[in-house]
């Protein structure tokens, strides 16, 4: 479980940051936003102990 939560994290921190690193960084819009909202619930859920 938090192999997944910190692989969505570091690829929600390249989508926010990419575009400031490399220029030709795909533009990934508002789906950055959704992989967070997951990586908090998970994280939420192994801390409550149901994941």
């Amino acid at each position: 479980m938090w192999t997944i939560i910190l692989i969505l994290f570091i690829l929600w921190l390249l989508g926010f940051f990419g575009g400031r690193i490399s220029p030709r960084f795909p533009r990934t819009g508002s789906w950055i936003h959704v992989l967070i909202v997951i990586v908090v619930i998970l994280v939420i859920l192994k801390l409550l102990g149901i994941g």
